[in-house]
């Protein structure tokens, strides 16, 4: 164990609630009576397994240096009592809430609480902070997950991977170990009373996120937080942000400066973190700070789509260029929320470029920095039915190489639209060039519109904005730096991975069928375990499907299969979950099926299904 300013030490409490449930606590915090301010992770992942690693490194970390680290399951989650709510629902919130309160009155605390939360927690972070302005002083948010349509599109991606890693969290019981032999009825509690929220998510879009508390957000360029996180800036005055080269997740390299944000917020102690820039991004190859945002050094650079942009092919007969994609334009967009592997990245976009109409810059003579979002303007015939309007930002090396800079996606009634693309940070070296790709679809991120017609664009009204950064922002500015925390040992969790290994990404190209498959699995696949004798076995699937000329044909599901066994004691428990989606001209329709089993034999089956109006309103115009 390094050595920190404060002795540790760690305690598994049950917090009540009012209405008498207690929810699972692990407590890291300094040796002694001296009160210390609180920081909460409040989360639906199961701290005695799920989050087990990642929590024995950063929650002693942060008691080391001076705080009761607070790490609690949310009701019916884990060991905690009750039956699971709604993630992020009313309830959720009350009970959290509740354990705020509880916290700030605790005689080893100042009262002082702060809030952290990664991915879907650090959205629920943001919101407790609206219900307990008062008692929160300070919050950390690292990758919040935002709603489920991209521009007005239903995203196919993730969105029923996520769903189905949910019914199995639910789905799963209480550790014997932890909560003695009421572990079978409480786990059979928790099954009778699941209720997929399938309609609540397939109709949720982005919603804004009220930030009444400072507030420091961490994400890597990618995910798709980051444009969310641009917002909070430009809306939040004491709000901060750390944008690197990240995956998803709260990296290392950030602890550091989320210590001193707590320690000026929560202790007093002049960090100089509110004197940061406001923003701190990688940018390409080094680290950029932007004192205030939006930034006076980002300005727009308008690319007209028949001037600085041109595209082949226009007829001399009509203005308008046609838009009409193949539907298995977009398999090689890499994955929707990066992990950091090597699959997850958009290979080279050349064959996305030929399902696409392009519109190419000429070669820059100088690089072009971009930081922000792009935006699109496109001028469109008009009177046609919905479509999707896509459009991709590449930069095209001298070899043809086309590399992806950031993607948007928007539902269009076929009037004028603009599309904003992604938040980025990329530099587009001098020589290469720009390369603003349309299409009419992008299988598997968004869910296809039953009409092939596509759209037709007027490059004459059209326009692609940049945000480009001034090549000499950096100069006369203090360099940018992060520190690298020495953190305790990981705990020994020993990982046994599967003999035969899947590919992290498969696509097949039936040619006779003219169908397109597309196999995923993650990365926490396998078998964990831990210190305590717990033995925790995980595997997923995801696969997608379409035809090339029917988009009715796509389909998605997520097979996901967790087993949780005590060999000592004989205690070996697995839930088996699977999520289908497909569509039809008017509905959205689901099946999820769960299955749980106690040694072997099946105890539990439920199924159901889902019959949901698209409802995908068209954006209006900007």
């Amino acid at each position: 164990m390094p050595s920190y300013p404060y002795r540790t030490t760690r305690e598994d409490l049950r917090i009540p609630l009012p209405d008498g449930t207690r929810l699972s606590a692990r407590v890291w915090r300094p040796v002694g009576d001296e009160p210390v301010p609180v920081l909460l992770e409040y989360s639906s992942d199961r701290l005695t397994d799920r989050t087990a690693a990642e929590d024995a490194r950063r929650h002693p970390w942060y008691a080391g240096h001076g705080y009761a680290a607070v790490r609690v399951d949310t009701r019916g989650h884990g060991n905690s009592g009750g039956l699971p709510a709604e993630p992020g629902g009313g309830a959720e919130l009350d009970d959290g809430a509740a354990v705020i309160d509880w916290l700030a009155r605790r005689p080893w605390s100042t009262g002082r609480v702060g809030l952290l939360g990664v991915g879907a927690a650090g959205t629920t972070a943001l919101l407790l902070a609206a219900r307990a302005p008062g008692t929160v002083g300070a919050l950390v948010t690292a990758c919040p997950e935002g709603g489920h349509r991209l521009g007005g599109a239903l995203l196919a991606t993730d969105l029923h991977t996520r769903l189905t890693a949910l019914v199995a969290g639910a789905a799963l019981p209480p550790d014997p170990r932890h909560v003695g032999d009421s572990w079978r009825s409480e786990w059979f509690a928790r099954l009778e009373s699941l209720d997929p929220p399938v309609d609540t998510w397939l109709a949720a879009g982005e919603s804004s996120v009220p930030v009444p508390v400072p507030a420091f957000a961490v994400a890597g360029w990618g995910d798709p937080s980051c444009s969310f996180v641009l917002r909070l800036l430009a809306t939040s005055p004491d709000a901060r942000a750390l944008l690197g080269p990240w995956p998803h997740g709260l990296p290392e390299d950030a602890l550091p400066e989320t210590l001193r944000w707590w320690d000026h917020w929560l202790r007093d102690v002049d960090t100089g973190a509110p004197e940061e820039p406001a923003l701190r991004s990688w940018i390409s190859t080094r680290w950029a700070g932007e004192e205030v945002w939006p930034s006076p050094d980002v300005r727009e650079i308008h690319y007209g789509l028949d001037g600085a942009l041109r595209t082949a092919g226009t007829s001399a007969e009509d203005r308008h260029v046609p838009v009409r994609s193949p539907q298995h334009t977009g398999l090689d967009a890499g994955a929707y929320v990066p992990q950091g592997r090597p699959a997850d990245q958009p290979p080279d976009q050349r064959e996305e470029d030929g399902r696409s109409v392009c519109f190419d810059s000429q070669p820059l003579p100088e690089p072009v920095e971009i930081l922000g979002a792009p935006t699109v303007r496109l001028r469109l015939r008009g009177g046609g039915p919905p479509a999707q309007v896509v459009a991709r930002l590449c930069a095209v090396g001298p070899d043809g190489t086309s590399a992806l800079i950031t993607r948007g996606v928007l539902l269009t009634d076929g009037r004028d639209a603009t599309v904003e693309l992604a938040a980025c940070a990329a530099t587009a070296p001098a020589g290469h060039r720009l390369r603003l790709a349309l299409s009419s679809g992008y299988w598997p991120w968004v869910w296809p519109e039953p009409d092939t017609t596509g759209y037709a664009v007027d490059p004459s009204g059209s326009a692609l904005s940049l945000p480009v950064r001034h090549l000499a922002a950096d100069v006369g500015a203090a360099p940018v730096s992060l520190g690298t925390p020495e953190l305790p040992e990981p705990l020994d969790v020993h990982l046994t991975e599967p003999l035969t290994a899947r590919p992290e990404r498969l696509t097949v190209h039936d040619i006779g069928r003219h169908e397109w498959r597309t196999e995923l699995s993650p990365a926490g696949d396998g078998t964990r375990t831990h210190p305590d004798g717990l033995v925790r076995d995980e595997h997923t699937v995801t696969a997608y499907r379409i035809l090339t000329g029917t988009p009715l044909s796509a389909q998605a599901r997520t097979d996901h299969t967790v087993r949780l066994e005590r060999p000592e004691a004989g205690w070996d428990v697995t839930v088996q979950t699977r999520t289908q989606l497909r569509c039809d001209a008017g509905h959205f329709l689901s099946v999820v099926q769960l299955r749980a089993l106690e040694a072997g034999s099946v105890v539990f089956t439920r199924e159901w299904q889902h019959r949901v109006p698209r409802e995908s309103t068209p954006s209006t115009p900007k």
